[in-house]
Order: structure tokens, then C-alpha cells, then sequence
């Protein structure tokens, strides 16, 4: 069984999604692996990873509406405001999505489906540049 892991600099331009599926496929690549899991994990706690449809950039914008209507920024809501009024809100969303993601690989492909990619979703109103760490294992 062969391991490797990878971090890999995401720059993001604020709020919304920023497709990372070709950096993971690129450390998939360099790892040989052909049959195994890819498991891929954001190491921050105000944005977060999912796997959506690539084919309508309306997904992206209705899931960008949603999730502000969810947690939307209101001073008075939150305690929490130290980093700012995106803040708090930012940590609700990541809270309800998820910070990793574990995709199959077969013949040295992640195994996604034909709409699907792997997305780091930005919470925050900021650019950032957020790390995540890509983990392959298998044969």
C-alpha cells in the first residue's frame, strides 16, 4: 500500500467557490497510486471543501444565496465579531458543510462523477489563500 500527502496554496477572491479538482488530480498523478481513496481536508475553520456540478455556474450563485440567507452577517446576531461582521457567519457555514472530502480513485482517476467537482468554498468577504491537504493511499 503506498501513501502520499501534498498541501496544496488555494488563493480564493472571496466569497464563493473556487474549483480545486485539477490540483488534487495533480497530486493523485504524482502519487501512483491507481486503485485507492483520496481524501482531501481544508485546514481552516471559515471556509470549507464540497463536490458539486461543474456545468452551470447558477448552482454555485443559488448555493452562494442560500448559505447568506442561512447565516446571514448581522452584527446583532453573533457574539462572536472579533475578525469582523463575515466572521461568525463564515464559521456557521463551514460548521453545516463540511471540511473534508474522501473521493474513490480508479485507474489512476478520482472517481467523480461527469458533473462533479471538488470545490473550496470561500466563507469569508476577503481574498484568502487557504491550505488544504490532499492524502492519497491505496495500490
Amino acid at each position: 500500500m503506498k501513501t502520499h500527502q501534498e498541501t496544496v496554496d488555494v488563493d480564493t477572491r472571496g466569497k464563493g467557490l473556487v474549483d480545486v479538482t485539477q490540483k488534487v488530480a495533480g497530486v493523485l498523478s504524482a502519487s501512483g497510486v491507481r486503485t485507492g481513496l483520496c481524501t482531501v481536508f481544508v485546514r481552516h475553520t471559515s471556509c470549507s471543501l464540497v463536490i458539486q456540478e461543474n456545468a452551470d455556474p447558477a448552482v454555485q450563485r443559488d448555493l452562494q444565496r442560500f448559505a447568506d440567507r442561512l447565516a446571514p452577517e448581522d452584527r446583532k446576531a453573533y457574539e462572536h465579531d472579533t475578525e469582523g461582521p463575515d466572521d461568525m457567519p463564515a464559521h456557521l457555514k463551514s460548521a453545516v458543510t463540511r471540511t473534508s472530502e474522501t473521493i474513490p480513485i480508479a485507474a489512476g482517476s478520482l472517481v467523480l462523477g461527469t458533473w462533479q467537482a471538488i470545490y473550496l468554498w470561500e466563507h469569508r468577504t476577503a481574498a484568502h489563500r487557504r491550505e488544504i491537504v490532499v492524502h492519497v493511499m491505496g495500490d
